[in-house]
């Protein structure tokens, strides 16, 4: 017999191939956001006539996705598939350049005159603020990638966004110590477009800040460590943003509260 964590992860598999958010399912089967992150988890019984619409949706039987032989095969999904009426969606994150470096300065802005604010604190608060605001609105907000190392995720190829700043004076690199480490930390000179930032995405940043700013930076190394993006991904790979849709208190952002619909 097919398990439910099976079957859930059968699912996500499939949502995702169509280009699905969570989000889509949820209208779709006219029920909340967090009860689908809860069927992919494996963790909450789904209906019948919940079954027959999610084998609608996703363009198979509902005998094929209970098959102890499933296999997904990528180009029968795409083929002879009718047409939805939810647009489908890419979630592959693709850097915003200009966004990611307002985002930086605006961070810096903030949190550059506390000494406890060096490179690994800095790269922690850049990935809360992305991936928070992924949980939340399922749009990317830089569009960074970020890497699982020993000391959490790192936003990938933050090294050269930096130096081209540095080049083009817009930050200043310092070596210094705080509490007898060494500590890499950036100087903001000049202040970020804040007409590159939308109200929604300015709130989660600041909220992150709020949270994180006045932390040690191996206290949030290791909040990091348990948070389900970087426990689900292995070592060195890129941190794929979908899921944060698996995240559990004290980590997720969302309000889960169920939301209440007539089927």
């Amino acid at each position: 017999m097919i398990s439910p964590e099976v079957i859930g992860k059968r699912i996500a598999t499939l949502r995702k191939r169509k280009g699905y958010s969570q989000s889509d399912l949820s209208k779709y089967l006219k029920i909340s956001r967090s009860s689908v992150t809860q069927i992919e988890r494996g963790s909450r019984n789904i209906s019948i006539l919940e079954f027959k619409k999610i084998s609608e949706i996703l363009v198979i039987s509902m005998d094929e996705l209970l098959s102890e032989n499933f296999e997904l095969k990528p180009q029968e999904i795409m083929a002879n598939e009718p047409e939805s009426k939810y647009e489908t969606r890419d979630s592959t994150p693709v850097l915003d350049p200009k966004k990611f470096k307002n985002i930086l300065l605006y961070i810096l802005e903030h949190c550059a005159g506390k000494p406890n604010v060096g490179e690994t604190l800095l790269y922690k608060l850049l990935y809360f603020s992305d991936f928070n605001y992924y949980e939340l609105y399922e749009e990317h907000l830089s569009g960074a990638e970020y890497r699982k190392l020993p000391f959490g995720p790192v936003p990938h190829k933050i090294e050269s966004i930096i130096n081209t700043m540095i080049e083009q004076q817009q930050l200043q690199r310092i070596k210094t110590e705080y509490h007898g480490y060494p500590q890499t930390r950036f100087i903001p000179l000049v202040k970020p477009n804040l007409k590159e930032l939308k109200a929604s995405e300015k709130d989660i940043i600041d909220k992150v800040i709020e949270q994180f700013s006045d932390w040690s930076a191996s206290a949030i190394s290791n909040y990091s460590h348990q948070d389900m993006p970087w426990k689900a991904t292995s070592e060195a790979e890129i941190i794929d943003y979908e899921l944060a849709f698996y995240r559990e208190p004290p980590f997720s952002v969302r309000n889960d509260e169920e939301e209440n619909y007539d089927i």
